[in-house]
């Protein structure tokens, strides 16, 4: 036979206290004295009571949860910033809900629809490749709910977006290969609908055109999901032509690594005759041989920093109008895949 859940009421004929006396003191509210508080709360733990934090949901047409709604929890950069988040929301007494939707827009729609269902107290999203449309997040702003987008972002949504100058970073990363000697950069550029692939594709542009080097759109080879099979295809394409590159620069650090892989394999030295840098700082960077060069990106700042915003946004209780950008800073970390000069 099933067991009764136990109620405040349950709780309050034991202790012989009102329902609503209980029900402040579980919520350790201010107006009880510590010594009732105490008392309540041991004797809810004795008794087995839990919290329905759905029905206080369906009360506030909120709870406290964030929800999470990213494209790949497998990604190392995905899973610091969930860390992040996490973490923040941990501490001032809010749960997540995690859902990917494996850079599908149809996955992410559905997974919105989830989450708005569930009475999230905010949202943290990070777009799939394919997501265009983003109107799907206006249920959430119409009932105030805080939506944050964070590293991929939209370009038009009044919204709190957390991300990193990824212009500047994409024209550092491309100006330490010129700084090293290369003369014929390669560039492996994602979906150019997605802000962060866009700007570090503009970045690298701008940072060839500005040092004298002509850009060859040859040598810019589009990827749809950034992956290690693409970036090794890529290389193979790149080290086939005729005049192949003595540089490449990778938006990610898996294709970064299958490059690095592909040149060994084809007996290209790395980096003599191909430097090589990425974006992220995965751990994998540190662990393939020649060891990648890599963009930092601060994943789990940017988890803690989304979080304090719905945080923030729900204890002041902002509106909707609310629009607000975070930008933070990155640097390039050089190690041998592109080192040729001290």
């Amino acid at each position: 036979m099933k067991k009764k859940e136990v109620t405040i009421y349950d709780l309050a004929k034991e202790l012989n206290f009102s329902p609503s006396t209980v029900s402040r003191a579980l919520n350790n509210h201010k107006s009880i004295g510590k010594k009732t508080t105490k008392e309540i709360h041991k004797a809810a733990q004795r008794l087995g009571y839990r919290p329905n934090s759905i029905a206080a949901s369906l009360r506030s047409n909120k709870s406290k949860t964030i929800g999470i709604l990213i494209a790949r929890i497998n990604s190392p950069f995905m899973s610091t910033l969930i860390s992040g988040i996490e973490d923040t929301a941990r501490k001032a007494n809010y749960n997540v809900l995690i859902s990917q939707s494996n850079e599908s827009y149809e996955n992410e729609v559905n997974n919105a629809k989830a989450l708005y269902d569930s009475r999230v107290g905010g949202v943290i999203v990070s777009l799939a490749m394919e997501t265009v449309d983003t109107s799907h997040f206006k249920q959430f702003l119409d009932k105030n709910i805080p939506v944050v987008f964070v590293d991929r972002v939209p370009k038009e949504f009044n919204s709190y977006r957390v991300v990193i100058d990824n212009y500047a970073a994409g024209y550092r990363a491309t100006k330490h290969l010129i700084d090293q000697g290369c003369t014929r950069i390669a560039h492996f550029a994602g979906s150019q609908h997605v802000n962060v692939y866009n700007m570090r594709k503009k970045g690298y542009i701008d940072a060839l055109t500005e040092n004298g080097i002509e850009v060859d759109e040859k040598l810019i080879i589009s990827l749809k999901t950034m992956s290690s099979t693409e970036g090794w295809e890529a290389t193979e394409k790149l080290l086939g032509m005729s005049n192949p590159p003595d540089g490449i620069f990778s938006s990610n650090d898996s294709a970064a690594v299958s490059a690095i892989r592909c040149a060994k394999e084809r007996g290209v030295k790395v980096p003599e005759e191909l430097a090589i840098i990425g974006f992220n700082d995965d751990p994998v960077a540190s662990i393939v041989e020649p060891s990648l060069s890599t963009i930092s990106h601060p994943a789990r700042r940017m988890g803690e920093i989304s979080a304090l915003r719905i945080l923030e946004h729900s204890k002041e209780n902002l509106g909707t109008s609310v629009s607000e950008i975070t930008m933070l800073d990155t640097k390039v970390v050089v190690r041998n895949s592109s080192r040729r000069k001290p």
